[in-house]
């Protein structure tokens, strides 16, 4: 009604017509779009925030204005961690990860663990795509301790969309790795982890580019921007972790803890060396990063993965399962040749090491008789035992594929003596792939 009073004014007297536009312009300040997560931007029209991509919400003046003295440096907080002092009771929903497995949010994928909780939704095509590759980044800065000391959880805001096979799409579209888990389920399940998390929205739209950071053990909970620096996020990250009442980590199931080795000998000095400081060798480096986990060989015999097969060795390294009908087979019998050119290095000097990704059907009596078929000689390994620990053994060596047929077809050569390292693709001249590891052998 003021509006149109004013307006009916302009027509007259300069006087009125100066009152009407300062009336038209008070009641159009009246009204401001701010970014929920970003309260310092501040715009008379609607349309995103030019920060994160959010849809900026309409907010009254009046409001605006009592929102300022609480959001002083909200958005300072955001990217370095806001409100410590978060108190959450995070339900034990039912959910589904990205490889279609049936979970429970609490009891499998945060009791006990320090955790960095993201919201994406698959067909998301301005903030999803920079806030997963951000994770994924962080993923990287955390090394081993993802999915041994840290759980990274990515919840879609769309589980009508958002099927198992669509989250696993989009989580290999940025290489996640173990201990990186996408959760969907059914819609009621999900809002109701969502609100419990802070994070509904009625339009998926406008979900939060927030990061929740939390030491369930602690009692700790943080909030990041999604978007922040992955350094800032992963110090977050180690915060949280070192916070009084932290669960040692432990064993777990693949992708959520990193499983501990057998009892089969002495643990290692030399992890005990490489923790107190920089490694001082390139066989200490070896030693603090290659897992030493129990494996089983085509023998069925029990063996260390470093201490036993790489330590003091130049080692060929190669990815296979016994029932392929693709690349396998031409792979173990590109390598037999390879096994004749070593000749008689081959188990004194190097030693050829093939892992299962399919340790489920592998079992050692399954590789003795794919060994067997190719006429394999001594100092040749063939590999599989608990999924757990072949699982990481692959992940160290950038092997792991949770569809088994998309596996890796290089040949990794690499003398832990002296770090050298080199990748082959398995189908290269026999010849060439001896003559690199003899190389490596030349050089110790």
């Amino acid at each position: 009604m003021l509006v149109l009073l004013a307006l009916a004014f302009v027509a007259s007297t300069p006087v009125a017509r100066a009152a009407a536009h300062r009336a038209v312009d008070a009641i159009a300040q009246e009204t401001q779009y701010v970014c929920p997560m970003h309260p310092d931007v501040v715009s008379k029209t609607p349309g995103s925030c030019p920060k994160c991509g959010m849809t900026l919400r309409a907010r009254t003046a009046e409001s605006t204005s009592s929102r300022v003295e609480e959001t002083a440096g909200a958005a300072d907080q955001t990217a370095a961690g806001s409100g410590s002092g978060l108190s959450l009771k995070i339900p034990d929903a039912t959910i589904y990860d990205q490889n279609g497995n049936k979970l429970r949010f609490y009891t499998d994928l945060v009791k006990g663990k320090t955790v960095a909780i993201n919201f994406i939704f698959t067909t998301c095509t301005t903030i999803c795509p920079p806030l997963t590759a951000t994770f994924r980044k962080v993923q990287q800065e955390l090394g081993d301790r993802s999915g041994r000391d840290v759980q990274l959880i990515s919840i879609t805001v769309d589980p009508a969309t958002d099927l198992p096979e669509r989250l696993k799409e989009f989580a290999a579209r940025f290489s996640a790795a173990p201990g990186w888990t996408f959760v969907t389920g059914g819609k009621s399940d999900v809002d109701q982890l969502l609100r419990a998390l802070g994070a509904y929205v009625g339009d998926k739209n406008e979900h939060s580019p927030m990061i929740l950071i939390g030491n369930e053990s602690a009692g700790y909970w943080t909030r990041a921007y999604g978007l922040a620096p992955p350094a800032t996020i992963v110090k977050l990250i180690n915060d949280a972790a070192g916070k009084p009442g932290a669960a040692k980590p432990g064993a777990g199931k693949p992708g959520a803890a990193k499983p501990a080795a057998d009892k089969v000998g002495a643990d290692k000095p030399t992890e005990a060396k490489a923790e107190a400081g920089k490694p001082a060798t390139p066989s200490d480096a070896a030693a603090h990063y290659f897992p030493n986990l129990v494996l089983l060989t085509q023998d069925n015999k029990p063996v260390r993965f470093y201490d036993d097969l790489m330590k003091g060795k130049v080692v060929l390294i190669n990815f296979m399962f016994t029932t392929c009908d693709a690349i396998c087979p031409a792979m173990t019998a590109n390598l037999v040749k390879v096994q004749d050119y070593l000749g008689d290095r081959l188990g004194r000097d190097v030693n050829i090491i093939s892992i299962t990704v399919d340790p489920a059907v592998d079992t050692p009596d399954a590789l003795k008789k794919y060994a067997d078929q190719y006429k394999t000689k001594p100092g040749w390994f063939f590999l599989t035992g608990k999924k757990e620990n072949v699982d990481w053994v692959l992940y160290k060596l950038g092997g792991y594929v949770e569809d088994k047929t998309d596996h890796s077809t290089l040949v990794i050569i690499g003398n832990e003596a002296t770090g050298r390292w080199a990748k082959l693709f398995a189908m290269t001249r026999p010849a060439q792939i001896a003559d690199a590891a003899v190389a490596m052998i030349e050089k110790k």
